[in-house]
């Protein structure tokens, strides 16, 4: 298992690449990448967390997700501070003899980081800057598992 939380960009392929390389042992990986959605009025996000809250927090769920579907292992990796339209922001992977436990694992995983994540995103924008709130369907995502 491997939480990471950085502020530099992160190479998609490599990790993915390196995440399945020599397992044998494993049926399915599964990968995915949130980005920074944007549109015409959108010039930056910028996400904050509190160092060492956020990498027990992220440890936690991801010990939870190995527990719940007897994974062989977990990537996540979140980026914080400024980014723009177009970059990566989050990734998650994960490992499993059998593809329903790896998707749904790596399901459970986006929606803790949607939701209740300890990060704060804030939209730079050009009419203003604003704290992005959460949304009811996140939360309600929860519900699921």
């Amino acid at each position: 298992m491997r939480i990471v939380v950085q502020a530099d960009p992160f190479d998609f392929g490599a990790e993915a690449a390196a995440f399945a390389e020599g397992r044998d042992d494993l049926g399915a990986v599964v990968t995915f990448t949130g980005v920074v959605r944007g549109d015409a009025a959108l010039e930056r996000m910028e996400i904050e967390h509190y160092p060492g809250m956020t990498e027990k927090a992220l440890e936690q769920i991801a010990a939870e997700a190995v527990r719940r579907w007897d994974l062989g292992d977990v990537l996540v990796i979140h980026r914080y501070g400024p980014m723009r339209p177009g970059e990566r922001i989050m990734m998650v992977a994960t490992a499993a003899a059998h593809r329903e436990a790896a998707f749904d694992s790596a399901a459970f995983l986006m929606d803790y980081l949607k939701s209740r994540a300890p990060f704060w995103k804030k939209e730079h924008a050009a009419d203003g800057d604003s704290w992005v709130a959460a949304r009811a369907a996140d939360e309600a995502a929860l519900t699921r598992w």
